[in-house]
């Protein structure tokens, strides 16, 4: 009943920046927190960012904290991930996930916390 659609993955080089986004339909009413992950091969599926969509309140990895931002359009139900300064680790399949309660003051950062999933968008940056 929730469909998530991310889009903007693409080659890059390293020091440049992308913009992922994450459309959101179905019943997005019944979506609390939504956060991005990624996946590098031979890697665990690991937490980049996440926000809420009422307050907006945002939390980051220790690794993409100052050069990621996530941000939303409750609008166009649309979530977003700016990446910018990326280097080749950054290089992942990207996920978008929703989690239909929650508190403001969590973060989420586990897969288990999540319901919904969309199907990635890869990121490339090259050296």
């Amino acid at each position: 009943q929730v469909q998530l659609v991310e889009s903007g993955g693409g080659l890059v080089q390293a020091g440049g920046s992308l913009r992922l986004s994450c459309a959101a339909s179905g019943r997005t009413f019944s979506l609390y927190t939504m956060g991005w992950f990624r996946q590098a091969p031979g890697k665990e599926r690991e937490f980049v960012a996440s926000i809420t969509w009422s307050g907006g309140r945002t939390y980051y990895a220790d690794s993409v904290k100052g050069r990621f931002t996530i941000s939303r359009d409750n609008a166009k139900i649309t979530v977003y991930l700016q990446m910018n300064s990326l280097k080749p680790e950054d290089t992942a399949v990207y996920y978008c996930a929703g989690r239909p309660t929650g508190s403001q003051y969590i973060a989420y950062q586990q897969m288990s916390d999540y319901d919904h999933w969309g199907q990635g968008t890869q990121v490339t940056v090259s050296s």
